[in-house]
Parts: structure tokens; C-alpha cells; sequence
């Protein structure tokens, strides 16, 4: 499963209806750290295939999802699972951080 990038028309599909656990990376274009971020994001996406779903957000573009969310700093990654709001990171994470939480809500399943 790729990266999905998500807009105000298919968020509820792709999050509040995924049956896996969800990452949401909160970006913009403008952010250095955002652009670190999203290659180890999608190395994750790559790793974890299909029992996870990662997608993007870019609060330029969507600036009502960010504000659904509540992001103040970007990159802000958030965890999602059965439509509930798990955690968020905020700032650089690297990968083994990302994938340790999303194997943990796996092993919720």
C-alpha cells in the first residue's frame, strides 16, 4: 500500500474507515525538517506493506485537517486506529521510532 495523500474529500475513507493502524505526517513544502521526514515515512510505508496505511498531509493545502488535528509544529506525525486518535510525535522521528509504535498498535489488534 503507498503513501495516500489526504484531502478534506477522502479523509474519512482513507482514516476514519481504515481497518489498520493509520500515520498521518502533518507537512508542508517549506519545512526542512518535513522533507527529512518524509523519505523515512515512506521507507516505513515500503517496510510495513499493508498492515499499516501512512499517509500525508500537507497543512498548507488542508489547513482544516491541521486544525482538526491541532498542529501547531510540523512535522507532526499522528496515530490512528479504528478511527480513534492514538498518539502523536512531533518533530524528526527516525524510522525504528515510527515502526515501534505502529507494532505496538498491532499487537492491539
Amino acid at each position: 500500500m503507498g503513501v495516500v495523500e489526504l484531502t478534506k474529500a477522502n479523509f474519512d475513507k482513507e482514516v476514519m474507515e481504515a481497518k489498520v493502524p493509520v500515520v498521518i505526517d502533518f507537512w508542508a513544502t517549506w519545512c526542512g525538517p518535513c522533507q527529512m521526514q518524509s523519505p523515512i515515512v515512506d521507507a516505513v510505508a515500503e517496510e510495513m506493506g499493508d498492515k499499516v496505511k501512512i499517509c500525508k498531509v500537507n497543512v498548507d493545502e488542508q489547513p482544516e485537517l491541521a486544525m482538526n488535528y491541532q498542529i501547531a509544529s510540523i512535522p507532526t506525525l499522528v496515530f490512528m486506529h479504528y478511527g480513534l486518535f492514538k498518539t502523536r510525535m512531533i518533530g524528526l522521528q527516525d524510522a525504528d521510532t515510527i515502526k515501534d509504535y505502529l507494532n505496538t498498535m498491532l499487537d492491539e489488534q
